[in-house]
């Protein structure tokens, strides 16, 4: 008798298939029955903070690499830039490759591959070896391990307060950027740059046991439902051609008027967050006589509120309009743009920008991850949503350069500064036309 693929096997089966994945003995192993998947958020928290804190590492080698090696801030900025872009343009086929060949396999190769590059990097001498390593490699390798990664696991391991979730993992992406920086800028003080890398690279390798360890490929895998599921679900079979599949997920969301007005707004946000002030706040505070390790510090306390910040906008996304939020987010944000330049950069005015902007730094992902699901249900939302985090970096490796090249033709950062508030202001607006004819934009899920 022959065996039906997973295409030809009927619904009825599949569900019967993991019913009987749950009554496995090999599958009751996990403890925690359901809960589990909170151990899951555990360590891809884990992996999106290292991942992270690589691609913001380039701020704090800016002023150590030019001391170095004599490269330009414009020089060391386009390093920055490339592999701001690739990490957002690789993450929609990440999530391809997370179907096809599985969510732990891919970020077991990503995770070995961001380290390998990165230690790599402490033996470069040429300017073309720094584009390879923290441009290319780094890039590629890192954009596995994006909030396209915390959305794929959301939606594949909750049913219920996905918002609360992916605000917590969200947290991670920008806390990793900011709470590192205080001691690698000490590091980089002290040693120069290569102690820097080291410890990155230390960090990446560090995660590989516990991915290994601790995170299985899906609920069903385990004998599991997702968290507050009270059905057996279906299983999805994969997808044999990752790059046709991400390629056709792009094709399909051009034709959507919401795909476009949210990539518009994601790549304000990576402007105004990873471009400028990621990659320039420590140069833009040494520019006004603050020392690395004290501006660093600016960063780290902007983590922490980060950190509080995208979790309270993940609660708050489960209960309200995602439009109005991100109307607030983007508004708010673009005025503390235009004001900084213009500040005395004392403690005080400099401690409530960090507050401020902290609270509101990447707080935009989970409603724009609600509307993204909403447009295009819970399986290709993933997947377009890493297109739309595409526009993020594309914005972010953009501001990267402009910024810089505007520093190394005008001496300062006001302009630069000022258009990134600008944007944010344009942003806002932006959001309120998205997702206009979706009805169940505002209700909890």
């Amino acid at each position: 008798m022959p065996v039906a693929t997973p295409d030809e096997t009927p619904d009825a089966d599949r569900v019967a298939l993991a019913r009987v994945a749950r009554q496995s003995p090999v599958m009751r192993r996990r403890p925690f029955g359901p809960k589990y998947a909170f151990v899951v958020v555990g360590v891809i928290f884990l992996c999106l903070l290292v991942a992270a804190g690589v691609r913001g590492t380039p701020g704090v080698l800016m002023l150590p690499l030019e001391r170095e090696f004599g490269w330009t801030r414009s020089q060391v900025s386009v390093s920055a830039a490339t592999g701001i872009f690739l990490y957002g343009l690789m993450g929609p086929f990440a999530a391809a490759l997370m179907q096809s060949f599985g969510l732990k396999r891919t970020l077991l190769i990503a995770l070995t591959a961001m380290g390998a590059a990165t230690f790599a990097s402490s033996f470069m001498e040429t300017y073309w070896q720094l584009i390879a390593t923290w441009g290319v490699l780094s890039g590629l390798a890192s954009g596995c391990i994006t909030v396209v990664l915390g959305a794929t696991v959301v939606n594949r391991w909750f049913a219920t307060q996905r918002g609360l979730v992916m605000g917590i993992m969200t947290a991670a992406t920008a806390t990793g950027t900011l709470l590192f920086m205080p001691a690698l800028a000490a590091l980089a003080e002290q040693g120069g740059f290569r102690p820097v890398v080291t410890a990155v690279a230390m960090a990446c390798i560090a995660l590989v046991p516990p991915v290994l360890w601790l995170l299985p490929e899906s609920p069903a895998s385990i004998g599991l439902r997702r968290y507050g599921a009270t059905e057996d679900e279906e299983v999805v079979p994969a997808h044999a051609n990752p790059l046709k599949h991400a390629l056709g997920a792009l094709a399909k969301a051009t034709r959507h008027r919401d795909f476009w007005l949210l990539f518009a707004t994601f790549f304000v946000c990576g402007a105004t967050t990873n471009g400028l002030v990621g990659s320039h706040l420590i140069a833009l505070c040494g520019d006004n006589g603050i020392p690395e390790v004290r501006a660093a510090g600016l960063l780290a306390m902007m983590g922490v509120f980060d950190l509080i910040g995208t979790t309270l906008s993940g609660w708050l996304t489960d209960r309200y309009d995602a439009r109005k939020l991100l109307f607030v987010y983007y508004g708010l944000r673009g005025l503390s743009l235009i004001w900084l330049p213009h500040s005395d950069f004392s403690l005080y005015s400099l401690s409530v920008f960090a507050v401020f902007y902290g609270l509101d730094w990447i707080a935009t992902v989970p409603p724009t991850l609600k509307l993204t699901n909403a447009a295009f249900g819970d399986r290709d939302g993933p997947m377009i949503f890493g297109w739309i985090v595409a526009g993020h970096q594309v914005g972010a490796a953009s501001a990267t350069v402009f910024a810089g090249t505007l520093r190394t033709l005008q001496g300062n950062y006001i302009q630069a500064f000022a258009r990134a508030g600008g944007a944010g202001v344009l942003a806002a607006f932006i959001a309120l036309a998205v997702g206009r004819q979706l009805t169940s934009l505002s209700a909890p899920r």
